[in-house]
């Protein structure tokens, strides 16, 4: 069986082949309805188009790139689905590509993505190596970084300041009366917003004529069953601590398991803090304290920003778009 033509398209929507082509890449220049009609008639008749030849007359394909560093929790599956939401209608199409927080394999996926000719680019974190952000700057297409605004951008960002939120949070914690801290991290050498926020909650615990008491850290990455343990080790260290910050929810949520086991009551004897506002978090039998980032948001203000590069003069475009986190302290 041979493919439908790109003029069989045309006839049985009733426009031009110029039309139906540019129709079918959601120009903006034309009518809706068009559009509307064209993706029927293609439907319809099951043609595929060929974005190999439309990246040649077009220099780029309808393709935007986006790296996140990983699926393992809803942290960047909601991001995903922010940029997802906002680009649906609208002719383009994500690909993604995941790091695993490894910046020599985000720079490999980059290059990998940018020889396909995407037409805008989305990236995690401000904190690539040189040669990744010659990289982007080289590119020709709109760059949006996401997640973070510690750093500057190659271009756009959209995201928070971790050193603040961790700044933030302690100020919190101080204000709630606790006074023995200790920290539970995981990957920091990897997660560089994670260690951003250790940052700056030590920052402010300084400022407060305070410190950690004691910390555990891993280099691997964050799980429930990597906080518990590293719970365990620090509590049977230091006994005496009246709060823990850990890098994120799901190292709390396992700090939490280990308080359970060994009868330690949250948050009266103890009071646990992370970052993300997760679900997990919150379905526990007792609440911690968290900072609610908005992710999904930032993934529909990177898509919807890359958008308007797109077809906007870009220097008249918000550089940075800034987000904050919403804590809320155990028992809220």
């Amino acid at each position: 069986m041979r493919r439908p033509t790109l003029e069989e398209v045309a006839s049985a929507a009733g426009v031009s082949k110029m039309t139906a082509s540019r129709a079918l890449r959601g120009a903006r220049d034309v009518s809706k309805d068009n559009i509307l009609k064209v993706r029927a008639a293609a439907e319809r008749i099951g043609y595929v188009g060929n974005q190999l030849a439309l990246s040649l007359s077009a220099q780029h394909t309808n393709l935007i790139g986006v790296v996140v560093p990983t699926m393992s929790n809803v942290v960047f599956p909601e991001v995903l689905s922010g940029i997802s939401a906002v680009l649906e209608g609208t002719g383009m199409q994500a690909v993604f590509g995941l790091s695993e927080y490894d910046a020599a394999k985000e720079r490999d996926i980059i290059r990998n993505m940018l020889s396909w000719r995407p037409a805008a680019m989305i990236v995690t974190g401000l904190d690539q190596p040189e040669e990744t952000i010659r990289l982007l700057r080289q590119a020709a297409v709109p760059i949006i970084q996401v997640m973070d605004l510690d750093g500057e951008p190659v271009e756009f960002s959209v995201g928070l300041s971790h050193t603040m939120a961790g700044e933030e949070m302690a100020r919190a914690l101080v204000a709630a009366g606790r006074t023995r801290f200790g920290y539970v991290g995981s990957g920091l050498g990897r997660d560089l917003r994670a260690a951003k926020r250790k940052a700056g909650f030590e920052a402010a615990l300084q400022d407060a004529g305070l410190a950690f008491v004691a910390k555990e850290t891993a280099p691997e990455l964050s799980s429930l069953g990597l906080g518990k343990r590293l719970t365990q080790r620090l509590l049977a260290r230091e006994p005496e601590i009246d709060c823990l910050y850990y890098s994120n929810d799901d190292m709390a949520a396992g700090g939490a398991f280990a308080c359970m086991e060994k009868g330690i009551a949250v948050p009266e004897r103890i009071l646990l803090a992370g970052f993300n506002g997760l679900d997990i978090a919150q379905a526990l039998p007792f609440s911690i304290a968290t900072s609610h980032s908005p992710r999904r948001q930032m993934g529909e203000t990177a898509a919807r920003l890359a958008l308007q590069a797109m077809t906007e003069e870009r220097p008249t475009l918000e550089r940075v778009v800034a987000f904050t986190p919403r804590i809320s302290m155990a028992g809220e």
